[in-house]
């Protein structure tokens, strides 16, 4: 089933983007609709982190704007920022980005108590996440205590605590071995066919073809070609 629509998550304009003398975006445009699975791929240095912190409102653009879900980026504040990224985008990370001295349980929650939801209420929050990710056995056990697998599906719950308009994934894939990398993959297809709207950054083609419905291809801060995609199975 096609879950996408026309209401538009990512509008990127005109996105410049120089640090110094070096230019990581150069008038980049980009639209994402609600629904959809979008890889970025690219080269190394060719500007796909530099979008990603830019969708994030991790960083600002030189010129151009940035607009998600609704909210132009360049019209919130440092502090506006922080809660829009809280309550509006899910991140997911290669390195998973989990704090070391906290269950895994508690890691996911604190995403939602960040944002002035009462701890009891997070709790149940994650519970509920960690149930659906087939990990509510390893809610008490530390990060150390995890594998790789299920670190990530740990960060999955924590990006989904707020229900985000958008899940971004920064190489979800890319510190897993090949079953757990399978594993992710389905995950994000499943939330995918539910409505999440996802932008991958990838350098994986297979990753791209099984999780995405469209590629988009960067080269020298510019897109240089997008496609549509029919997932592998």
């Amino acid at each position: 089933m096609d879950t996408r629509d026309e209401r538009l998550v990512v509008r990127l304009g005109d996105v410049r983007k120089e640090y110094g003398a070096t230019t990581a975006l150069d008038g980049l445009s980009l639209r994402v609709r609600a629904g959809e699975a979008v890889a970025v791929m690219g080269p190394s240095g060719c500007g796909k982190s530099t979008l990603l912190n830019l969708i994030a409102g991790l960083d600002r653009p030189t010129a151009g704007t940035v607009e998600v879900d609704g909210q132009e980026l360049g019209a919130l504040n440092e502090t506006g920022l922080a809660l829009f990224r809280r309550r509006r985008v899910g991140m997911i990370f290669q390195f998973f980005n989990l704090i070391e001295d906290l269950p895994a349980l508690d890691n996911a929650a604190l995403a939602a108590q960040l944002t002035g939801t009462p701890a009891r209420q997070a709790r149940d929050r994650a519970l509920e996440l960690f149930d659906e990710l087939g990990i509510a056995e390893r809610a008490n056990a530390y990060p150390a205590a995890l594998s790789g697998g299920e670190r990530q599906r740990v960060a999955v719950a924590r990006a989904l605590m707020n229900r985000p308009a958008l899940l971004l994934a920064d190489e979800p894939t890319g510190a897993l071995d090949s079953r757990s990398g399978e594993q992710v993959m389905d995950l994000l297809i499943d939330l995918n066919q539910i409505g999440q709207t996802l932008l991958i950054v990838t350098h994986d083609p297979g990753l791209a073809a099984r999780c995405a419905s469209r590629r988009v291809e960067l080269r020298d801060g510019q897109v240089v070609a997008e496609q549509s995609l029919d997932r592998t199975p």
